[in-house]
């Protein structure tokens, strides 16, 4: 066998896997769907805010755990101290320039 059908056959393979992985992932979301609601349902009967996935910058946490106070972020040139900052952008405030 040559290298390139080895290639050809592994990439089939491969290709064939990262297809039932998505028909895999589709069966799962229709089979939970049922908790999915009931979940929904108990964030809103709750009054749970959006999930925190940074802690550092203040800009890459919940507004409702921002810290409004701080002195030194918040201009234009400030050094962004934390490596969240190249991932999250600042958010764009409406009503100011």
């Amino acid at each position: 066998m040559r290298k390139s059908d080895a290639f050809l056959t592994l990439s089939a393979v491969l290709l064939l896997l990262l297809g039932a992985s998505f028909a895999d992932a589709a069966r799962g979301l229709v089979r939970e769907e049922p908790a999915l609601e009931r979940k929904a349902e108990m964030v809103g009967r709750l009054g749970l805010t959006d999930l925190v996935l940074f802690t550092e910058a203040r800009y890459t946490r919940h507004p409702s755990q921002a810290d409004l106070h701080s002195a030194f972020q918040d201009h234009p040139f400030a050094m962004d101290h934390f490596p969240t900052g190249s991932l999250l952008p600042p958010p764009i405030l409406k009503g100011r320039p």
